[in-house]
């Protein structure tokens, strides 16, 4: 109680944020149910079939299920290992630069992407990446024929990677940039005094000293592999491209809003979210074994 009375203001700070969490994260777990059904809308959870694990087996049967499984494997893992790769480097190339004035802008510029949403960056890049875009006009001007950056299955792939890396490498490059500041300066110091290069001191104290928080972010990713951006798939890709660019999220949206199979839809969402559930918690045994990282 004398605890309480000197931190009940701190709870009452916490509480929308606990009622939001209550109304818009539990309370709708309820539908779970709606995975063990043949769920019919005008019959509603209680008037709908229990079909038990019918949806489950249904998807592990179909070939579009399984195809959306992989895609959306292949996609996150590639997204996740440039998304830690290309951080990593830039961040050290970054800190090279002794300008501060200079630093200070490329950092400003390599941000910007990261607080544009894919509704806008979409738009973009169907003008730039069309058949007559800005970027086959350049590709035009050397001899090679248009591509179809967002219509042929393998280059979306591409196209997605690419541009997901793009927007989020300089905001993710934070996490690096801030390991790099807490290195001890008299490492360096006696470095040179030994008369070591720059490139010595990159390579035996700077990375080094960024492999522990490489092991955080790489473990703590772990747990979205099965999540490889709704919001940037859905805002690119189109018919032409589901056979490799379909991910599990948007093949969920078009199963229980446009086909209307919403048990079925229900069931691949509850076997992501269980699967996405094991695997962080996977990652943050890893991140505390590894760098002894803990959250709680």
């Amino acid at each position: 109680m004398r605890s309480l009375q000197r931190t009940w203001p701190f709870h009452i700070m916490l509480l929308p944020a606990i009622i939001f969490l209550i109304v818009f994260s539990y309370i709708p777990m309820g539908g779970i149910v709606m995975a063990f059904q043949n769920y019919k809308p005008w019959l509603g959870i209680t008037g709908s079939e229990w079909v038990g694990l019918d949806n489950f087996r249904f998807l592990f049967q179909r070939e579009d299920s399984l195809q959306v499984v992989w895609n959306t494997l292949i996609i996150a893992v590639l997204k996740m290992f440039f998304n830690l790769v290309v951080p990593f480097v830039f961040a050290i190339l970054l800190n090279e630069i002794r300008k501060v004035g200079l630093q200070r802008s490329i950092q400003t510029l390599v941000y910007l992407p990261h607080f544009l949403s894919w509704v806008i960056l979409g738009g973009i890049l169907i003008d730039l990446l069309a058949t007559d875009g800005f970027m086959n006009r350049i590709l035009g001007s050397f001899g090679i024929q248009p591509i179809f950056f967002l219509g042929e299955n393998n280059w979306f792939r591409f196209t997605v990677i690419v541009s997901d890396i793009w927007k989020e490498f300089g905001y993710n490059t934070i996490v690096f940039l801030a390991a790099l500041a807490g290195i001890n300066p008299s490492l360096y110091e006696a470095s040179e005094m030994d008369g070591a290069s720059r490139w010595r001191q990159t390579l035996h104290i700077t990375v080094p000293s960024l492999i522990p928080m490489v092991v955080v972010v790489g473990t703590l990713a772990l747990g979205n592999v099965l999540n490889a951006g709704f919001d940037q798939i859905f805002n690119l890709y189109n018919p032409l491209v589901y056979q490799k660019g379909d991910i599990i999220d948007t093949f969920v949206y078009r199963t229980a809003l446009i086909n209307g199979e919403m048990g079925f839809a229900t069931a691949i969402g509850l076997f992501k979210s269980v699967i996405s559930m094991i695997l962080i918690l996977i990652s943050y045994r890893l991140a505390y074994k590894w760098a002894g990282y803990r959250i709680f």
